[in-house]
């Protein structure tokens, strides 16, 4: 809600009408009140930004095989576009594309067909990985015993973090990449604060993890969800996809609607939180330590425990 779309064709082309860089038709406010961005200054600012992100802060180093998770919907699709267009730029640096099909009858089928449309399209190598092959059931299957329909994101987002780890080493990569824009990042700490969760505040799958585990990156992380479908529309690769069914329970569904209000109203409310979080960060670091990693003695996985928390909650739903 923050980013407002614009359409050329409303009334007359005033100047508020037109990009602030070329003065051709506007298609997006930028995040200033007096910025405006037509389609092909939309498309450079956009992957300016993200290359300028993953070069402050090491996201991508040379001899990098660089695994991107890709959903099939917006903003993995994105990310692997840009990442695409970007990649000649970096020495000795590869690129493929994993999946995860978590089992969600009547949504995945078509979010998979995306996706390899998608990386057939780039010629990207691409492989999928399914919660049956790897956990021996599907999600729906998963969340049929117990009313655990109510826990549907908690259970997918532990068991889709260790198929994507897996999926990564699989096929040897040094890097999972993650479609997460910045509106989802703030969403993800006003959770955890309301959740009274202090260590995920001040860490997620993407810092303080022990060096034994495929670090995980956000390019994405300075890019509003607006400006990703704007992105996507411009470059002709915007697709209306199904929604999640589980979706609509998870608290980050009241949050979202919560925060893009906020936005709306309090323009900068987004980068404020995320400003707050990183402050925080600096007051309480987080030390990275492989000391306490081990192999969990049911699946062998990485595990800060005997049981790693794939298994536990695999025991929870009584699989």
């Amino acid at each position: 809600m923050g980013d407002k779309f614009l359409t050329p064709y409303e009334g007359s082309m005033a100047a508020a009408d037109r990009c602030s860089l070329c003065q051709e038709p506007a298609v997006i406010r930028g995040r200033e009140q007096a910025e405006r961005w037509c389609a092909s200054h939309l498309i450079t600012r956009l992957e300016d930004r993200v290359r300028g992100h993953i070069r402050e802060s090491s996201l991508i180093s040379p001899g990098d095989h660089v695994a991107v998770a890709l959903s099939g919907g917006k903003d993995s699709t994105a990310l692997l576009l840009i990442l695409t267009t970007l990649l000649p730029e970096w020495k000795d640096v590869s690129i493929s594309a994993i999946t995860v099909d978590e089992g969600i009858a009547g949504y995945r089928e078509e979010t998979i067909e995306s996706a390899v449309r998608l990386t057939r399209q780039l010629g990207i190598r691409h492989s999928v990985l399914s919660f049956t092959d790897l956990f021996g059931k599907d999600l729906d299957t998963l969340l049929r015993k117990n009313g655990s329909r109510e826990r549907a994101c908690s259970v997918c987002g532990v068991l889709r973090r260790r198929a994507l780890s897996e999926a990564a080493l699989r096929i040897g990569g040094t890097r999972v990449a993650t479609g997460h824009n910045l509106d989802d990042e703030a969403q993800s700490v006003l959770m955890n604060i309301l959740r009274g969760d202090l260590l995920w505040l001040v860490q997620d799958s993407s810092s303080g993890e022990p060096d034994c585990f495929i670090p995980r990156i956000k390019p994405l992380a300075r890019v509003t969800e607006k400006e990703v479908v704007a992105y996507l529309f411009v470059r002709d690769s915007y697709r209306e996809l199904p929604e999640c069914p589980y979706a609509g329970s998870a608290l980050r569904s009241e949050i979202r609607t919560m925060l893009g209000d906020l936005e709306h109203r309090h323009p900068g409310t987004r980068e404020a939180i995320i400003r707050s979080q990183e402050k925080i960060r600096k007051q309480v670091p987080v030390r990275s330590s492989s000391e306490h990693i081990r192999s969990c003695r049911r699946c062998g996985a990485l595990s800060n425990g005997e049981i790693c928390q794939a298994c536990r909650l695999l025991d929870s739903l009584g699989s």
